[in-house]
């Protein structure tokens, strides 16, 4: 089937098409570009003088052989700009600037006092001019900023339109931050937003088809579906934490009971343990590692458990769904063996067909990083239509000069 469109659409394909291929493959030539997309030469010397214009692609060196000087390759100058992210948690923000291969390059933890829309935006503004100084790129354009919350957002990715955890409804937080800072910004559930990462960069990169799962203080798994993230028809796809587990079971933070996170989530599994053995205040997440490694039958079984729980469920969405992978993330996957052993063996007795490979993937900034992935996200896809558009990319910015609340242009 062929597109109908105007000459701009057929530039923003290719370009989309190019850009995609130096992504997935990284560099190639001109030549070698137009014989991967089928395109005509000129077409493709079109596009990548847009690009190199642009900044985005940038010529490398031919390398000289026995038969002579080869083409020179283009590759993507992922230095060009960076991407600020910013991941909300229920005191505290975790923040990443990456280049725009969603690769580190400066990070912190910042605390949030309330979690009123009013102080988390005060909170994201006041930390931009550290971040930058912190990734000390003078020279470097900022491509806009992703932040990601649990929650429901709306496919323009400006609102969050509900968050159970931080009690918002209807919150236009993009639009908020972006009016502050003017750059675009970014909104998405935390679960989507590490999804996004995973397919651009990460374990997903030569996948069209895959689903992302995410045990943490919530349990989701977010799909890849034909190469799109798939939010559903409300942008509440994705959260397997609410199916039901047990029937007016716990109360969960959703209002309903018995759902899923409600008994195997990270933070669920720190409280069962608590319950079961009387513990107080004292005893955290570390507290719970440790014993978990020492073999403490109480946390082991509980481990263990969450994982067989777990992987029913995925084997459930894997038989609806037919994923080629799944992506692992989540504070749980640090938990290691003893939760993702149980989890693959209930998951290849639960699907129809063999179970897809169950790949773990997880850091202390992953979070963030999907948010930073927000924005990047835009450059691989033409389609997309979400965040804030009211500004372009910011130019180079010097960090010293940012201070509070002022302006970034």
């Amino acid at each position: 089937m062929k597109l109908k469109g105007d000459q701009t659409t057929t530039r923003a394909l290719n370009r989309r098409l190019i850009l995609n291929l130096l992504r997935q493959h990284g560099p190639k030539s001109r030549a070698d570009l137009a014989i991967a997309t089928g395109l005509s030469p000129a077409a493709v010397t079109f596009v990548i003088g847009d690009l190199i214009e642009e900044g985005i692609v940038k010529e490398g060196t031919a390398v000289s052989g026995l038969t002579g000087r080869r083409p020179i390759p283009v590759e993507i100058d992922y230095n060009h700009g960076i991407a600020l992210g910013f991941k909300l948690m229920a005191d505290t923000i975790e923040c990443v600037a990456t280049d725009l291969a969603t690769n580190p390059i400066a990070a912190m933890r910042v605390p949030l006092p309330l979690s009123t829309p009013e102080t988390v935006t005060n909170v994201l503004v006041d930390t931009v001019p550290t971040l930058i100084n912190l990734a000390d790129r003078p020279h470097a354009k900022l491509a806009g900023v992703g932040i990601a919350m649990p929650g429901v957002m709306s496919h323009d990715q400006t609102v969050c339109v509900r968050s159970n955890r931080f009690d918002w409804n209807n919150v236009p937080l993009a639009e908020m931050v972006a009016s502050r800072l003017s750059v675009p910004v970014w909104l998405e559930d935390d679960t989507n937003a590490y999804a996004i990462a995973q397919q651009l960069f990460g374990l997903g990169r030569q996948h069209r088809n895959m689903a992302v799962l995410a045990v943490g203080v919530g349990i989701a798994c977010a799909q890849v579906i034909e190469g799109k993230l798939y939010r559903g028809a409300n942008g509440a796809a994705g959260k397997m934490g609410h199916t039901i587990f047990e029937p007016n079971g716990r109360p969960c933070e959703c209002g309903k009971r018995g759902c899923l996170m409600a008994y195997h989530s990270e933070a669920s599994m720190l409280r069962r343990w608590k319950e079961q053995t009387g513990g107080g205040e004292d005893k955290g997440r570390a507290e719970f590692r440790v014993a978990l490694v020492s073999e403490d039958p109480v946390v082991v079984a509980i481990v263990e458990e969450a994982g067989r729980c777990i992987g029913t469920a995925l084997a459930n969405l894997v038989n609806i769904t037919d994923p080629e992978v799944i992506v692992a993330g989540g504070e749980a996957v640090s938990l290691g063996e003893p939760f993702l052993a149980p989890l693959r063996q209930a998951l290849a007795a639960g699907t129809f067909r063999t179970a897809p490979p169950l790949l773990p993937d997880w850091e202390d900034n992953s979070w963030a990083r999907g948010a930073a992935a927000l924005v990047t996200q835009k450059m691989y896809d033409f389609e997309s239509s979400g965040g804030t558009k009211n500004f372009e990319l910011a130019p180079a910015i010097a960090a010293s000069a940012i201070t509070g609340s002022s302006s970034l242009m």
